[in-house]
């Protein structure tokens, strides 16, 4: 219970201060990370959590799924049609360069064996959108680099993960997930892409039903009991649930709007509180000892990894790409490592590989510098485009005009509607 006051005494102050947080440098995600070090072992003792603790896998996994869901639900797919080429080129050309380019530091700077370094490159090169809301969910915010960056984003999660089975497999003595073997991985993508495609289409057919039909007020209710359904199926069969989770949120999306608008505020909020108490229990084992492991040439390669390898990994994929340089720039600095990089790396720690504590313990130290630069940095970048209100609270001079700021994803007449007095 000590962990459950914790989480409620963050998430009270993360409330409270999201108004500032939204404003400034200062973030809600960064908050829970801090509180859950602050509590842990190394510093206050409130709470004793490991690496192995179950606790670990299952919220992460849970947040990894949520936010995938509701960030799929943020895709259009007639804009995507339109729109494809540059988050094939990230997902073509970049990620591969970032793996190969954090493999290379990470095994003359850090020292690990080519197989262990590969693995390290391969969990690391997912990225993030949670720790770039001021980014990604913001209208002022050219469409092309939003699209870019979450669709990247939702995909690479499901692209690096047979990549990082396969490489385990490779490292050394394995156990568990670890021993699948090609096919078996590309047979659970394959299973992840069609339950994330049918179960929604499935819903949304019973709906259309003349028998059948959501109630207004539970109307909200139907994407939620699609992605509990989805995320058993997939642990039962052995699915990807990431892929899963992200093709589900972009079909109901599409076929089921109404669904979509009613279910946001719930999912957003579902998301938030799922990505809130991974980010607490990552952070209880961010301990001084975890931090001392960590060679001066793993820092090296930690720094190296966020600024150079995967800044420069996209920029070569999106040479010739028609998108401004500013938001090229935009695009390769916002690469964070988030719950994915989180989930692969307990894998890691978990199969047993010779190298799998030094792999590990360079992922975390990564993660948590990530979070800590990308969800700094988002609010100062986002002004670049003119977004000036990220709270959404007015402020002295705005009382009495107060006006609703459009969401990203408002349909025209809803934006014009919000936009009139």
């Amino acid at each position: 219970m000590v962990l459950v006051v914790v989480f409620g005494i963050a998430l009270l102050v993360a409330v409270l201060l999201s108004g500032l947080a939204a404003r400034t440098v200062l973030s809600t995600s960064l908050l829970f990370l801090l509180g859950g070090a602050l509590v842990n072992d190394g510093f206050l003792g409130l709470i004793h959590i490991t690496s192995d603790s179950e606790i670990v896998g299952v919220t992460a996994d849970l947040a990894l799924f949520a936010v995938l869901f509701t960030d799929g639900m943020h895709v259009s797919l007639p804009a995507l049609r339109r729109n494809w080429k540059n988050p094939a080129r990230a997902l073509g050309l970049g990620m591969p360069l970032a793996m190969a380019g954090t493999a290379l530091i990470t095994h003359y700077l850090a020292g690990l064996d080519w197989t262990t370094s590969f693995l390290v490159g391969a969990v690391l090169a997912p990225t993030d959108p949670v720790f770039a809301s001021a980014i990604v969910g913001r209208k002022e915010v050219p469409a092309k680099l939003r699209q870019l960056l979450n669709v990247e984003s939702g995909i690479n999660d499901g692209l690096a993960l047979p990549v990082v089975l396969i490489l385990i497999a490779a490292a050394g003595p394995t156990s568990g997930t670890a021993q699948a073997s090609v096919g078996e991985i590309a047979l659970e993508l394959a299973m992840g892409l069609a339950f994330g495609v049918v179960l929604p289409l499935g819903v949304a057919w019973l709906v259309r039903l003349r028998l059948l039909g959501a109630e207004p007020k539970l109307q909200q209710l139907l994407p939620l009991a699609t992605g509990v359904i989805l995320y058993a199926a997939c642990h039962l069969t052995h699915a990807n649930p990431y892929l899963a989770a992200f093709s589900a949120g972009a079909v109901l999306a599409s076929v089921s709007p109404e669904a979509k608008t009613a279910f946001e505020p719930l999912g957003e909020a579902l998301a938030e509180l799922a990505k809130f108490a991974a980010l607490l229990v990552f952070g209880a084992l961010l301990t001084p000892a975890l931090f001392g492991d960590l060679s001066a040439g793993g820092y090296a390669t930690v720094v190296l990894a966020i600024a150079l390898i995967r800044p420069a990994s996209l920029l070569v994929s999106l040479l010739g790409a028609r998108i401004e340089r500013r938001e090229k720039l935009i695009a390769a600095w916002f690469g964070p490592k988030g719950f994915a990089s989180v989930v692969y790396g307990l894998l890691v720690l978990q199969a047993g590989i010779p190298q799998g504590q030094e792999a590990y313990t360079l992922i975390a130290v990564c993660i948590a510098f990530s979070i800590i630069a990308h969800s700094s940095t988002d609010v100062p970048i986002a002004r670049l485009f003119h977004v000036d209100d990220l709270a959404g609270i007015p402020t002295d001079a705005d009382h009495g005009n107060q006006t609703r700021l459009p969401h990203p994803c408002d349909t025209p007449d809803q934006e014009k509607h919000h936009a009139s007095p």
